[in-house]
């Protein structure tokens, strides 16, 4: 497994519309065969946060999903959203050994 966090914060104005565009794109995200897990998080102390959380099968899997057409809406529709550039960091798995994940 490969798993991507990806952290966002959204200027306030704009945080109804981008909750809907990323729950839209969680869930066609879930119907791609690499990707085993996408989870969308929000902070309890700042509403403005939002974590992303991507478990793909493959390393390879990340570059499959951005080329998606779902993820380029997404990622178009959501830029002006953005209060500051989103980061990432990314994780190998320990435990769970990949064929025990739970939803793959």
């Amino acid at each position: 497994m490969f798993i991507v966090h990806v952290f966002v914060e959204v200027k306030e104005e704009y945080l109804e519309e981008f909750i809907q565009a990323t729950i839209e794109n969680a869930k066609a995200s879930l119907g791609e065969p690499g990707i085993a897990k996408f989870d969308f998080l929000q902070t309890t102390d700042n509403p403005c946060h939002f974590l992303l959380n991507e478990v793909y099968r493959t390393k390879h899997d990340p570059a499959r999903h951005k080329g998606t057409a779902h993820y380029k809406t997404w990622k178009q529709t959501v830029e002006k959203m953005m209060a500051v550039k989103r980061t990432k960091i990314v994780y190998a798995n320990i435990f769970p050994e990949d064929q025990d994940w739970q939803g793959a």
